[in-house]
């Protein structure tokens, strides 16, 4: 996997269970979530492709990627609503970074800085089984 300096807004919706853009609105960041998967490295969506979901908005690269989110959202959505995931073992809602990045298990994880992103990487298991067990707490203390 190759990372990339990309741009993410400096403030996301933290509030959301869903990480999103206060200014556009849009899902983590404007961010294909399938083309991690596709392509093998984050690319911004376009407004021709989108599609509600979750009850916030998704952009695409194509109609094929908008399709395959459509059919099967729980596969390409970054787990942990885009937060990251060695945060929310910690309790905590921090928005992960679309250039900071891995799949594990057929699922995209986002992180927040690459020292988050070697942690995980050094034991996913430990690190997915954490933040299974507070992910329902941390998502309470976020909005709907």
């Amino acid at each position: 996997m190759v990372l990339s300096a990309i741009a993410v807004p400096a403030r996301a919706g933290l509030t959301q269970r869903i990480v999103v853009d206060w200014h556009t609105g849009l899902a983590i960041g404007g961010y294909d979530p399938v083309a991690f998967f596709i392509d093998g490295k984050p690319k911004v969506g376009s407004g021709k492709f989108e599609l509600s979901y979750g009850g916030v908005i998704w952009r695409f690269c194509n109609s094929g990627n908008r399709a395959a989110f459509a059919e099967r959202p729980e596969v390409y959505m970054p787990q942990y609503g885009g937060y990251d995931p060695v945060d929310i073992g910690r309790d905590l809602a921090v928005a992960g970074n679309p250039a900071l990045w891995t799949i594990v298990n057929e699922r995209l994880f986002l992180f927040y800085d690459a020292a988050d992103r070697s942690k995980f990487l050094s034991n996913s298991g430990r690190f997915i089984a954490a933040a299974q067990r507070k992910w329902p707490d941390v998502m309470a203390t976020l909005n709907p």
